[in-house]
Protein backbone atom coordinates (compact mmCIF):
# COMPACT_ATOMS: atom_id res chain seq x y z
CA UNK A 1 0.00 0.00 0.00
CA UNK A 2 1.29 3.47 -0.84
CA UNK A 3 2.13 6.05 2.33
CA UNK A 4 -0.28 8.12 0.14
CA UNK A 5 -3.04 10.97 1.40
CA UNK A 6 -5.94 9.64 -0.99
CA UNK A 7 -9.23 11.51 -0.26
CA UNK A 8 -12.13 8.82 0.27
CA UNK A 9 -14.94 11.38 -0.35
CA UNK A 10 -14.07 11.47 -4.28
CA UNK A 11 -11.05 8.94 -4.37
CA UNK A 12 -8.44 11.89 -5.40
CA UNK A 13 -4.77 11.20 -4.50
CA UNK A 14 -3.66 14.35 -3.21
CA UNK A 15 -0.14 13.98 -1.94
CA UNK A 16 2.40 10.82 -1.88
CA UNK A 17 5.48 10.13 0.13
CA UNK A 18 8.01 8.29 0.19
CA UNK A 19 9.11 5.26 2.63
CA UNK A 20 11.66 6.01 4.85
CA UNK A 21 15.09 4.22 3.94
CA UNK A 22 16.93 1.91 6.12
CA UNK A 23 19.62 4.68 6.41
CA UNK A 24 17.27 7.13 7.61
CA UNK A 25 15.15 4.59 9.57
CA UNK A 26 18.50 3.93 11.68
CA UNK A 27 19.23 7.41 12.27
CA UNK A 28 15.52 7.62 14.01
CA UNK A 29 16.17 4.65 15.97
CA UNK A 30 19.34 5.98 17.04
CA UNK A 31 18.01 9.26 17.99
CA UNK A 32 15.22 7.78 19.97
CA UNK A 33 17.56 5.36 21.74
CA UNK A 34 20.01 8.29 22.95
CA UNK A 35 16.92 10.65 23.52
CA UNK A 36 15.38 7.89 26.32
CA UNK A 37 18.63 7.87 27.96
CA UNK A 38 18.68 11.16 28.99
CA UNK A 39 15.23 11.99 29.23
CA UNK A 40 14.19 9.75 31.27
CA UNK A 41 15.93 11.24 34.37
CA UNK A 42 14.15 14.13 33.32
CA UNK A 43 11.78 15.22 36.21
CA UNK A 44 8.04 14.99 36.19
CA UNK A 45 6.87 18.51 36.35
CA UNK A 46 9.31 19.35 33.16
CA UNK A 47 7.34 16.20 31.51
CA UNK A 48 4.26 17.63 32.00
CA UNK A 49 5.22 21.26 31.08
CA UNK A 50 6.41 20.14 27.96
CA UNK A 51 3.14 17.89 27.65
CA UNK A 52 0.95 20.89 28.62
CA UNK A 53 2.43 22.71 25.94
CA UNK A 54 1.77 20.24 23.39
CA UNK A 55 -1.79 20.37 24.09
CA UNK A 56 -1.86 24.04 24.18
CA UNK A 57 -0.15 23.74 20.55
CA UNK A 58 -3.08 21.34 19.35
CA UNK A 59 -5.72 23.36 20.63
CA UNK A 60 -4.59 26.33 18.24
CA UNK A 61 -4.16 24.01 15.68
CA UNK A 62 -7.56 22.13 16.11
CA UNK A 63 -9.28 23.04 12.85
CA UNK A 64 -6.24 22.04 10.59
CA UNK A 65 -5.59 19.31 11.60
CA UNK A 66 -8.77 18.39 11.83
CA UNK A 67 -9.26 19.22 8.05
CA UNK A 68 -6.16 17.01 7.45
CA UNK A 69 -7.53 14.14 9.29
CA UNK A 70 -10.98 14.34 7.40
CA UNK A 71 -9.29 14.65 4.08
CA UNK A 72 -7.64 11.62 5.15
CA UNK A 73 -9.76 9.09 5.97
CA UNK A 74 -13.39 10.62 5.32
CA UNK A 75 -14.57 10.95 9.49
CA UNK A 76 -17.45 14.81 9.40
CA UNK A 77 -15.03 17.31 10.09
CA UNK A 78 -16.83 18.17 13.20
CA UNK A 79 -15.59 14.53 14.85
CA UNK A 80 -12.58 15.30 13.40
CA UNK A 81 -12.69 18.60 15.82
CA UNK A 82 -13.69 16.65 18.54
CA UNK A 83 -11.48 14.34 18.58
CA UNK A 84 -8.39 17.02 18.52
CA UNK A 85 -9.96 18.22 21.67
CA UNK A 86 -9.77 14.82 23.58
CA UNK A 87 -6.60 14.22 22.59
CA UNK A 88 -5.59 17.87 24.30
CA UNK A 89 -7.66 16.78 27.29
CA UNK A 90 -5.96 13.24 27.83
CA UNK A 91 -2.44 15.12 27.52
CA UNK A 92 -3.51 17.14 30.03
CA UNK A 93 -5.18 14.42 32.45
CA UNK A 94 -1.88 12.75 31.88
CA UNK A 95 0.68 16.20 32.79
CA UNK A 96 -1.91 16.81 35.75
CA UNK A 97 -1.62 13.04 37.39
CA UNK A 98 1.31 10.93 35.92
CA UNK A 99 3.64 11.80 38.96
CA UNK A 100 0.43 10.34 41.49
CA UNK A 101 0.36 7.58 38.80
CA UNK A 102 3.78 5.89 39.14
CA UNK A 103 4.50 7.15 43.01
CA UNK A 104 6.46 4.62 44.91
CA UNK A 105 4.05 1.92 46.65
CA UNK A 106 5.10 0.65 49.95
CA UNK A 107 4.29 -2.83 50.95
CA UNK A 108 2.49 -2.79 53.87
CA UNK A 109 5.88 -3.26 57.52
CA UNK A 110 4.55 -5.99 58.58
CA UNK A 111 5.14 -8.09 55.23
CA UNK A 112 8.82 -5.64 54.51
CA UNK A 113 9.67 -7.31 58.19
CA UNK A 114 8.83 -10.48 57.30
CA UNK A 115 11.23 -10.38 54.04
CA UNK A 116 13.87 -9.74 55.77
CA UNK A 117 14.18 -5.99 55.06
CA UNK A 118 14.50 -2.88 57.15
CA UNK A 119 12.63 -1.03 54.13
CA UNK A 120 11.13 -1.86 50.71
CA UNK A 121 9.40 -0.04 48.07
CA UNK A 122 8.24 -0.81 44.37
CA UNK A 123 9.77 1.91 41.71
CA UNK A 124 8.48 2.52 38.07
CA UNK A 125 11.11 2.87 35.40
CA UNK A 126 10.33 3.45 31.93
CA UNK A 127 11.41 0.69 29.74
CA UNK A 128 12.63 2.28 26.84
CA UNK A 129 12.11 2.46 23.19
CA UNK A 130 8.17 1.67 22.71
CA UNK A 131 7.09 1.31 18.81
CA UNK A 132 3.36 2.34 18.43
CA UNK A 133 1.74 0.28 15.40
CA UNK A 134 -1.29 2.90 15.03
CA UNK A 135 -4.85 2.54 12.51
CA UNK A 136 -5.79 5.29 10.51
CA UNK A 137 -9.40 5.56 11.88
CA UNK A 138 -9.07 7.75 14.87
CA UNK A 139 -5.77 8.73 13.73
CA UNK A 140 -4.75 11.26 16.49
CA UNK A 141 -6.34 9.92 19.34
CA UNK A 142 -5.04 6.10 19.22
CA UNK A 143 -1.63 7.69 18.79
CA UNK A 144 -2.14 10.48 21.81
CA UNK A 145 -3.84 7.71 24.29
CA UNK A 146 0.00 5.96 23.79
CA UNK A 147 2.23 8.75 23.45
CA UNK A 148 0.99 11.06 26.22
CA UNK A 149 0.87 8.45 29.32
CA UNK A 150 4.72 6.84 27.50
CA UNK A 151 5.94 10.27 27.69
CA UNK A 152 5.09 11.15 30.88
CA UNK A 153 6.69 7.93 31.89
CA UNK A 154 9.75 8.66 30.70
CA UNK A 155 9.60 6.92 27.58
CA UNK A 156 10.75 7.60 23.92
CA UNK A 157 8.22 6.98 20.94
CA UNK A 158 8.60 6.00 17.58
CA UNK A 159 5.22 5.87 15.36
CA UNK A 160 4.97 3.37 12.44
CA UNK A 161 1.38 5.10 11.61
CA UNK A 162 -1.03 3.89 8.90
CA UNK A 163 0.08 4.43 5.39
CA UNK A 164 -3.47 6.40 4.59
CA UNK A 165 -3.26 8.98 6.82
CA UNK A 166 0.91 10.66 6.68
CA UNK A 167 -0.46 14.10 7.15
CA UNK A 168 -1.83 12.95 10.15
CA UNK A 169 1.18 10.98 11.51
CA UNK A 170 3.86 13.82 10.73
CA UNK A 171 1.66 16.11 12.21
CA UNK A 172 1.93 14.48 15.39
CA UNK A 173 5.80 14.65 15.70
CA UNK A 174 6.09 18.18 14.53
CA UNK A 175 3.80 18.90 17.59
CA UNK A 176 5.60 17.62 19.93
CA UNK A 177 8.68 19.18 18.90
CA UNK A 178 7.19 22.81 18.60
CA UNK A 179 6.41 22.11 22.43
CA UNK A 180 10.37 21.31 23.11
CA UNK A 181 10.42 17.76 23.52
CA UNK A 182 14.20 16.97 23.06
CA UNK A 183 14.98 15.64 19.98
CA UNK A 184 14.49 11.93 19.29
CA UNK A 185 11.57 11.78 21.98
CA UNK A 186 8.89 11.40 19.09
CA UNK A 187 9.36 10.53 15.72
CA UNK A 188 7.56 9.24 12.83
CA UNK A 189 8.32 6.87 10.89
CA UNK A 190 7.17 6.43 7.21
CA UNK A 191 7.47 2.82 6.58
CA UNK A 192 5.56 0.14 5.01
CA UNK A 193 4.05 -2.62 6.92
CA UNK A 194 7.26 -5.24 5.46
CA UNK A 195 9.74 -2.78 7.23
CA UNK A 196 8.19 -2.67 10.76
CA UNK A 197 9.62 -6.21 11.91
CA UNK A 198 13.10 -5.30 11.59
CA UNK A 199 12.15 -2.08 13.41
CA UNK A 200 10.84 -4.07 16.13
CA UNK A 201 14.01 -6.62 16.13
CA UNK A 202 15.99 -3.96 16.64
CA UNK A 203 17.98 -4.13 20.04
CA UNK A 204 16.94 -0.77 21.19
CA UNK A 205 13.57 -1.22 20.68
CA UNK A 206 12.05 -2.55 24.03
CA UNK A 207 8.54 -3.11 23.45
CA UNK A 208 5.26 -2.20 21.31
CA UNK A 209 1.89 -1.42 21.30
CA UNK A 210 -0.61 -2.05 18.55
CA UNK A 211 -4.07 -1.19 17.59
CA UNK A 212 -5.74 -2.76 14.77
CA UNK A 213 -6.82 -5.76 12.59
CA UNK A 214 -6.13 -9.02 14.53
CA UNK A 215 -3.73 -10.56 11.96
CA UNK A 216 -1.92 -6.97 12.15
CA UNK A 217 -1.59 -7.87 16.15
CA UNK A 218 -0.86 -11.59 15.44
CA UNK A 219 2.07 -11.01 13.39
CA UNK A 220 3.19 -8.03 15.93
CA UNK A 221 2.96 -10.70 18.68
CA UNK A 222 4.18 -13.08 17.17
CA UNK A 223 7.39 -11.31 16.44
CA UNK A 224 7.83 -9.44 20.07
CA UNK A 225 7.47 -12.90 21.56
CA UNK A 226 10.06 -14.39 19.59
CA UNK A 227 12.36 -11.37 20.89
CA UNK A 228 10.67 -11.73 24.21
CA UNK A 229 9.43 -7.92 24.59
CA UNK A 230 6.27 -6.61 26.53
CA UNK A 231 3.40 -5.63 23.81
CA UNK A 232 0.01 -4.45 24.37
CA UNK A 233 -2.67 -5.17 21.44
CA UNK A 234 -6.01 -3.48 20.64
CA UNK A 235 -7.83 -5.05 17.98
CA UNK A 236 -11.07 -5.52 16.69
CA UNK A 237 -14.71 -5.86 18.26
CA UNK A 238 -17.86 -6.77 17.51
CA UNK A 239 -20.04 -5.10 20.49
CA UNK A 240 -23.15 -6.11 21.70
CA UNK A 241 -25.40 -3.34 22.60
CA UNK A 242 -28.68 -5.13 24.48
CA UNK A 243 -31.73 -3.69 26.07
CA UNK A 244 -33.67 -5.07 28.43
CA UNK A 245 -37.77 -4.19 29.09
CA UNK A 246 -36.84 -1.91 32.02
CA UNK A 247 -34.72 0.62 29.82
CA UNK A 248 -35.55 3.71 28.57
CA UNK A 249 -36.21 2.30 25.17
CA UNK A 250 -36.22 6.05 23.20
CA UNK A 251 -32.92 7.00 25.01
CA UNK A 252 -31.74 3.21 23.80
CA UNK A 253 -32.48 4.04 20.48
CA UNK A 254 -31.53 7.36 19.81
CA UNK A 255 -27.90 6.93 21.36
CA UNK A 256 -27.57 3.61 19.74
CA UNK A 257 -27.77 5.44 16.06
CA UNK A 258 -24.67 7.31 17.95
CA UNK A 259 -22.92 4.45 18.94
CA UNK A 260 -23.30 2.28 15.55
CA UNK A 261 -22.10 5.09 13.03
CA UNK A 262 -19.57 7.32 14.56
CA UNK A 263 -17.12 7.51 12.39
CA UNK A 264 -18.85 6.46 9.85
CA UNK A 265 -19.17 3.35 11.57
CA UNK A 266 -15.42 2.50 11.67
CA UNK A 267 -14.46 2.02 14.94
CA UNK A 268 -13.88 -0.84 17.44
CA UNK A 269 -15.54 -0.16 20.06
CA UNK A 270 -18.94 0.83 18.38
CA UNK A 271 -22.01 -0.70 18.70
CA UNK A 272 -22.68 -3.38 16.72
CA UNK A 273 -25.02 -6.27 17.60
CA UNK A 274 -27.92 -4.81 18.62
CA UNK A 275 -29.49 -7.62 20.85
CA UNK A 276 -33.10 -6.48 22.21
CA UNK A 277 -35.53 -8.48 24.50
CA UNK A 278 -38.80 -9.12 22.87
CA UNK A 279 -41.14 -7.27 25.18
CA UNK A 280 -39.22 -4.24 23.40
CA UNK A 281 -37.97 -5.31 20.39
CA UNK A 282 -40.90 -3.91 18.11
CA UNK A 283 -40.56 -0.20 19.56
CA UNK A 284 -36.80 -0.29 19.62
CA UNK A 285 -36.42 -1.14 16.10
CA UNK A 286 -38.74 1.32 14.85
CA UNK A 287 -36.87 4.20 16.43
CA UNK A 288 -33.40 2.69 15.39
CA UNK A 289 -34.39 2.40 11.96
CA UNK A 290 -35.43 5.76 11.66
CA UNK A 291 -32.97 7.43 13.28
CA UNK A 292 -30.15 5.71 10.93
CA UNK A 293 -32.54 6.67 7.96
CA UNK A 294 -32.79 10.25 9.10
CA UNK A 295 -28.98 10.61 9.16
CA UNK A 296 -27.33 12.92 6.34
CA UNK A 297 -24.46 11.42 4.55
CA UNK A 298 -22.21 13.14 2.53
CA UNK A 299 -19.41 15.54 1.69
CA UNK A 300 -17.44 14.83 5.62
CA UNK A 301 -16.06 18.86 5.20
CA UNK A 302 -19.51 19.75 5.60
CA UNK A 303 -20.62 20.81 8.89
CA UNK A 304 -24.13 19.31 7.93
CA UNK A 305 -22.95 15.48 7.51
CA UNK A 306 -23.47 13.46 9.94
CA UNK A 307 -21.97 9.80 7.88
CA UNK A 308 -18.92 10.48 5.97
CA UNK A 309 -17.40 8.08 3.16
CA UNK A 310 -15.54 4.34 4.61
CA UNK A 311 -11.77 5.40 4.52
CA UNK A 312 -11.02 3.12 1.25
CA UNK A 313 -12.68 1.13 -1.65
CA UNK A 314 -11.93 -2.08 -0.27
CA UNK A 315 -12.96 -1.23 3.09
CA UNK A 316 -16.48 -0.49 1.36
CA UNK A 317 -16.22 -3.78 -0.78
CA UNK A 318 -15.52 -5.75 2.14
CA UNK A 319 -19.16 -4.29 3.62
CA UNK A 320 -20.93 -4.80 0.98
CA UNK A 321 -19.91 -8.42 0.75
CA UNK A 322 -20.86 -8.82 4.45
CA UNK A 323 -24.76 -7.35 3.99
CA UNK A 324 -25.03 -9.13 0.35
CA UNK A 325 -24.09 -12.77 2.09
CA UNK A 326 -26.83 -12.07 5.01
CA UNK A 327 -29.47 -10.33 2.65
CA UNK A 328 -28.90 -13.75 0.42
CA UNK A 329 -28.91 -15.90 2.76
CA UNK A 330 -32.52 -14.26 4.45
CA UNK A 331 -31.65 -11.64 6.27
CA UNK A 332 -34.02 -8.06 5.84
CA UNK A 333 -32.88 -4.88 5.22
CA UNK A 334 -35.01 -2.50 7.86
CA UNK A 335 -33.09 0.38 5.85
CA UNK A 336 -30.05 1.26 4.00
CA UNK A 337 -28.36 -1.79 2.34
CA UNK A 338 -26.43 -0.30 -0.23
CA UNK A 339 -24.22 2.70 -1.76
CA UNK A 340 -26.51 6.15 -1.56
CA UNK A 341 -27.33 7.62 -4.44
CA UNK A 342 -25.75 10.83 -5.70
CA UNK A 343 -22.52 9.98 -3.96
CA UNK A 344 -20.62 8.17 -7.07
CA UNK A 345 -17.00 9.57 -6.91
CA UNK A 346 -16.57 8.44 -2.88
CA UNK A 347 -16.59 5.53 -0.80
CA UNK A 348 -20.18 5.69 0.45
CA UNK A 349 -22.80 3.38 2.05
CA UNK A 350 -26.04 3.73 3.60
CA UNK A 351 -26.64 3.59 7.36
CA UNK A 352 -27.94 0.21 7.46
CA UNK A 353 -30.40 -2.14 9.64
CA UNK A 354 -30.45 -5.73 9.32
CA UNK A 355 -32.85 -7.82 11.01
CA UNK A 356 -33.00 -12.20 10.78
CA UNK A 357 -29.26 -12.78 11.61
CA UNK A 358 -28.57 -16.61 12.10
CA UNK A 359 -25.35 -18.16 12.80
CA UNK A 360 -24.83 -18.92 8.79
CA UNK A 361 -24.20 -15.56 7.94
CA UNK A 362 -20.87 -13.93 7.91
CA UNK A 363 -21.91 -10.99 9.40
CA UNK A 364 -22.82 -12.98 12.74
CA UNK A 365 -19.29 -13.65 12.92
CA UNK A 366 -16.89 -10.79 11.53
CA UNK A 367 -16.52 -7.47 12.46
CA UNK A 368 -18.37 -5.04 10.74
CA UNK A 369 -16.21 -1.66 9.81
CA UNK A 370 -18.85 0.27 8.35
CA UNK A 371 -22.66 1.72 9.42
CA UNK A 372 -24.03 -1.18 9.25
CA UNK A 373 -25.92 -2.72 12.32
CA UNK A 374 -27.54 -6.05 12.84
CA UNK A 375 -30.91 -6.38 15.22
CA UNK A 376 -31.20 -9.52 16.96
CA UNK A 377 -34.70 -10.49 19.32
CA UNK A 378 -34.27 -12.46 22.33
CA UNK A 379 -36.41 -14.10 24.74
CA UNK A 380 -34.44 -13.15 27.63
CA UNK A 381 -31.13 -12.45 29.69
CA UNK A 382 -29.71 -15.75 29.55
CA UNK A 383 -30.49 -15.62 25.97
CA UNK A 384 -29.01 -11.84 26.07
CA UNK A 385 -25.70 -12.86 27.79
CA UNK A 386 -25.29 -15.74 25.44
CA UNK A 387 -25.93 -14.35 22.13
CA UNK A 388 -23.57 -11.17 23.61
CA UNK A 389 -20.71 -13.81 24.41
CA UNK A 390 -21.15 -15.35 21.03
CA UNK A 391 -18.20 -13.60 19.26
CA UNK A 392 -14.41 -14.13 19.20
CA UNK A 393 -14.31 -10.95 20.15
CA UNK A 394 -14.55 -8.66 23.61
CA UNK A 395 -13.40 -5.32 23.51
CA UNK A 396 -16.33 -3.36 25.29
CA UNK A 397 -20.16 -3.92 25.67
CA UNK A 398 -23.59 -1.81 26.03
CA UNK A 399 -26.35 -2.70 28.54
CA UNK A 400 -29.65 -1.03 28.97
CA UNK A 401 -31.46 -1.61 32.14
CA UNK A 402 -32.90 0.15 35.31
CA UNK A 403 -31.99 -3.26 36.92
CA UNK A 404 -29.84 -3.61 39.38
CA UNK A 405 -29.66 -7.61 39.75
CA UNK A 406 -29.57 -7.34 35.53
CA UNK A 407 -26.74 -5.30 36.16
CA UNK A 408 -25.39 -7.44 38.39
CA UNK A 409 -25.41 -10.24 36.32
CA UNK A 410 -23.99 -8.34 32.88
CA UNK A 411 -20.44 -7.35 35.05
CA UNK A 412 -20.21 -10.69 35.75
CA UNK A 413 -20.85 -12.63 32.93
CA UNK A 414 -19.84 -10.36 29.66
CA UNK A 415 -17.06 -11.40 28.40
CA UNK A 416 -15.81 -8.04 27.35
CA UNK A 417 -12.68 -5.80 28.89
CA UNK A 418 -15.72 -2.88 29.80
CA UNK A 419 -19.15 -2.92 30.48
CA UNK A 420 -21.43 0.47 29.86
CA UNK A 421 -24.78 0.76 31.29
CA UNK A 422 -27.12 3.15 30.04
CA UNK A 423 -24.99 4.90 27.82
CA UNK A 424 -22.51 4.44 24.82
CA UNK A 425 -18.81 2.90 25.20
CA UNK A 426 -16.53 5.41 25.01
CA UNK A 427 -12.80 5.93 26.10
CA UNK A 428 -11.47 8.42 28.71
CA UNK A 429 -8.44 8.86 30.32
CA UNK A 430 -9.22 8.16 34.18
CA UNK A 431 -10.41 4.72 32.67
CA UNK A 432 -8.78 1.75 31.69
CA UNK A 433 -9.80 0.70 27.96
CA UNK A 434 -8.76 -2.61 26.38
CA UNK A 435 -10.16 -6.39 25.71
CA UNK A 436 -10.48 -9.61 26.15
CA UNK A 437 -10.45 -12.70 23.67
CA UNK A 438 -8.85 -11.97 20.21
CA UNK A 439 -9.97 -8.13 20.79
CA UNK A 440 -6.19 -8.36 22.60
CA UNK A 441 -4.80 -8.14 26.30
CA UNK A 442 -3.03 -5.05 27.72
CA UNK A 443 -5.06 -1.54 29.19
CA UNK A 444 -4.05 1.52 27.65
CA UNK A 445 -5.22 5.16 29.44
CA UNK A 446 -5.43 5.28 33.29
CA UNK A 447 -2.83 4.22 35.78
CA UNK A 448 -3.16 0.67 34.52
CA UNK A 449 -1.91 2.20 30.41
CA UNK A 450 0.96 4.14 31.88
CA UNK A 451 2.15 1.30 33.76
CA UNK A 452 2.08 -1.40 31.30
CA UNK A 453 5.06 0.39 29.60
CA UNK A 454 7.15 0.57 32.97
CA UNK A 455 9.70 -1.31 34.39
CA UNK A 456 8.00 -2.03 38.75
CA UNK A 457 11.26 -2.14 40.49
CA UNK A 458 11.28 -4.18 43.28
CA UNK A 459 13.62 -2.11 45.94
CA UNK A 460 14.58 -4.09 49.15
CA UNK A 461 17.01 -2.88 51.55
CA UNK A 462 18.71 -5.42 54.25
CA UNK A 463 19.47 -4.40 58.12
CA UNK A 464 22.36 -1.85 57.95
CA UNK A 465 21.08 0.16 54.59
CA UNK A 466 19.55 3.04 56.29
CA UNK A 467 22.04 6.13 54.94
CA UNK A 468 24.37 7.31 57.78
Amino acid sequence: MPIATVNPANGETLRTFDALDGQETERRLAAAHRAFRSYRTTEFSERARLLNRAADLLDADQQEIARTMTTEMGKPVKAARAEAAKCAKAMRWYAANAARLLADEHPDDTDVKDSGASRARVHYRPLGVVLAVMPWNFPLWQVMRFAAPALMAGNTGLLKHASNVPQTALFIEDLFTRAGFPAGCFQTLLIGSGAVEAVLRDPRVAAATLTGSEPAGRAVASIAGDEVKKTVLELGGSDPYVVLPSADVGKAAETAVTARVQNNGQSCIAAKRFIVHAEVYDAFAERFAQGMRALTVGDPLEESTDVGPLSSEQGRTDLEELVEDALAKGATALCGGGRPEGLDRGWFYEPTVLTGITPDMRIHREETFGPVATLYRVADLDEAVDLANDTPFGLSSNVWTRDQGEMDRCVRDLEAGGVFFNGMTASHPALPFGGVKRSGYGRELAGHGIREFCNATTVWYGPGSDAR
